[in-house]
């Protein structure tokens, strides 16, 4: 993957559309390709694989897509500073798969006062969605539905009864908190603990020693993966051994039991990766095998960079050889039932009064993490 480390100049554009030419479209998309969010750095690599699967089988209408990723390191300053850059210098058509709530934050303004599409925030923060936006759509099952089947299986299947919740003093974090807090109130129960953790913080034995006195049962982790991995570690030492949940952003068991040395074996996360269709992920696994970057694994991240590429392919497909933004809007409002590597995929024509007009995913399921590393799936896709 060509990182961009400085301004490079495009080709001119002969298309009256901005990231537009007869032979060209670009796309752009930023992730932290290092810092400590890099376990999710395969999105991009999943993105990188279906342009070059694409661009392999002759482009769009004639067109080849130049991917236009950078490494934002989950900075949301660098975020902001690469996407107007890019925007600015080469002239990118529409963005894909972002990584991050706070990352994406950073630039969802500036992007919709462009007039620029954003397919696919790698998020499950409700902001994208509530109030809608025209030129964004959501792929990321919400976070809020993630934590209520969480606790709803904690409570009614596994009868925990002391759920204690830790997460990021961030946008992401606080997204969940509220979930969590909505979830548990439903089961007639309130959190056993809730506890912040500053972005930047890198003790976590206070942490630790606070979740301990508050004696759970369950703890439900939205820390990024290094963060939680520590904390578990912690735990562990200090004889604290609750039935630990996650989110789907820790839904990768076999990278992250390797990475733990088997300390996650139990674990509990929701995911909305494809599962069932065997035909599909077989085909992406042979086109990893051939074309995919030296630096990326075959990981639920990767799976997610997969998902969201496609639909944005698909639509362009629908738009015709005429690009424009307007008519990719338009291509992406007729995609229904769509059935791709993030589960299946429905938009509707934009109304500012209906969120699931611009919410694709709706379903999650939920998995164990058994010894090896292997997965148990748990449950049927979860809508409610």
């Amino acid at each position: 993957m060509a990182v961009l480390t400085a301004i490079i100049l495009a080709p001119m554009l002969l298309s009256a559309e901005e990231g537009v030419t007869d032979t060209e479209i670009h796309i752009g998309q930023f992730g932290p390709l290092s810092g400590p969010a890099k376990l999710w750095a395969d999105c991009l690599y999943g993105v990188e694989l279906v342009f070059k699967v694409v661009n392999q089988a002759g482009g769009i209408h004639g067109r080849k897509i130049v991917y236009h990723p950078f490494d934002d390191s989950y900075n949301p300053a660098k975020t902001k500073s690469g996407v107007k850059n890019l925007q600015e210098s080469v002239g990118i058509f529409a963005w894909v798969g972002g990584v991050g709530t706070a990352t994406g934050l950073a630039v969802k303004d500036y992007l919709m006062s462009r007039n620029v599409p954003f397919i696919g925030p790698f998020s499950g923060a409700e902001v994208w969605v509530t109030p809608p936006e025209k030129n964004i759509f959501a792929l990321y099952p919400h976070y809020s539905l993630s934590v209520k089947v969480l606790c709803r299986y904690a409570v009614k299947d596994l009868g925990k009864k002391r759920i204690a919740f830790v997460y990021l003093n961030n946008s992401f974090g606080l997204d969940g908190l509220e979930g969590v807090k909505k979830a548990l109130k439903e089961e007639g129960l309130e959190p056993a603990a809730a506890v912040a953790v500053d972005v930047n913080e890198t003790n976590l034995n206070p942490i630790a020693l606070e979740l301990r006195k508050a004696t759970p049962d369950t703890i439900i982790l939205w820390l990024d993966p290094f963060k939680s991995l520590r904390l578990i570690s912690l735990a562990k030492q200090m004889e604290l051994t609750p039935q630990w949940m996650a989110g789907s952003m820790f839904a990768d068991f076999p990278q992250i039991h390797q990475l733990s040395k088997g300390l996650i074996e139990g674990m509990i996360t929701d995911n909305y990766m494809q599962f069932s269709d065997k035909a599909m992920t077989e085909k992406y696994k042979k086109a990893f095998d051939e074309l995919a970057s030296k630096e990326a694994a075959w990981t639920v991240a990767l799976k997610g960079g997969i998902g969201y590429a496609e639909v944005l392919v698909e639509a362009l497909k629908r738009c015709g050889p005429e690009l424009t933004r307007a008519k990719l809007i338009a291509a992406l409002e007729t995609i229904k039932g769509y059935k791709n590597m993030v589960g299946e995929t429905t938009f509707k024509p934009f109304n500012p009064n209906d969120p699931f007009s611009r919410y694709g995913n709706q379903r999650v399921y939920l998995q164990q993490c058994l010894p090896g590393g292997e997965t148990k799936i748990l449950s049927d896709w979860l809508d409610k």
